[in-house]
């Protein structure tokens, strides 16, 4: 089942031995569109520091409860590798906190939602990364340039190939932890009327200015299939979006 993003904010993140905090972001990939990492608070349990985990240490979720329960040990996250998510997360963290924990670093697929996944957003053998690494650290590159935050991305600008759309209000991520689609507000464009955009109609991201372009004409947005955020998204809706748009739903 696909499920929103803002949906999974405060879902509290268990331990094997207990409560470890609360998720309140979640880092991307901007080149496959995968969830990287979800943020957690820790709260007073350890003085508020965030820490990242990968959807690698997931078991399934009770989604009745929001609970994420992870197989890590609170002892595990207490020793953790300190990554100030304020600043860039640096390559060197990111083999530093996989090294630690003993993730994997790029298993194709995996079971997603219920645990297992693998590093998908990196989808690299540990040869191949520690060359990237090394390649970055002559370049002077510190910071990963493809993770993006995604409350960050949320209120950047959808142009389309013919005027301004609307606004990123969420996301749409499948059982594996890819985002299937944005959502978009179009606000004073079309008032009341929520789209969705898949990340395989975008053509630019221009992170600097905030704006992402994609591959659609204004009309077709405007007439489009509404999303209701109070129904999931199933696919005979999905079928009904790619072909209004003339995409293949293998573009999926």
């Amino acid at each position: 089942m696909q499920r929103n993003v803002k949906s999974l904010i405060g879902f509290t993140m268990g331990a094997t031995d207990g409560e470890i905090g609360k998720v309140v972001e979640f880092y991307f990939d901007d080149h496959t569109w995968t969830i990287r990492y979800l943020i957690l608070n820790t709260g007073g349990w350890l003085l508020g520091r965030k820490v990242l985990i990968s959807p690698t240490a997931l078991r399934e979720p009770d989604w009745k409860n929001k609970i994420f329960p992870v197989n890590l040990t609170k002892e595990q996250v207490k020793h953790s590798p300190d990554i100030d998510t304020e600043k860039p997360v640096s390559r060197q963290q990111e083999l530093a906190l996989y090294n630690y924990y003993e993730w994997p670093y790029g298993d194709p697929v995996g079971a997603g939602f219920y645990g297992g996944m693998g590093m998908l957003g990196m989808a690299e053998t540990r040869v191949p990364l520690e060359e990237n690494l090394a390649i970055r650290n002559k370049e002077g590159q510190n910071g990963d340039p493809h993770l993006r935050s995604t409350s960050e991305v949320i209120g950047y600008r959808i142009h389309a190939t013919d005027g301004e759309i609307g606004d990123v209000e969420d996301f749409i991520v499948d059982e594996n932890w890819k985002i299937r689609y944005l959502v978009i507000d179009t606000g004073n464009w079309f008032p009341g009327k929520k789209v969705l955009i898949s990340p395989e109609w975008i053509q630019d991201v221009n992170w600097a200015t905030s704006s992402v372009y994609v591959d659609v004409p204004v009309a077709a947005v405007k007439n489009s299939p509404e999303y209701d955020h109070s129904k999931p998204v199933q696919e005979p809706y999905e079928t009904d979006l790619h072909q209004h748009y003339g995409k293949s739903i293998e573009d999926k």
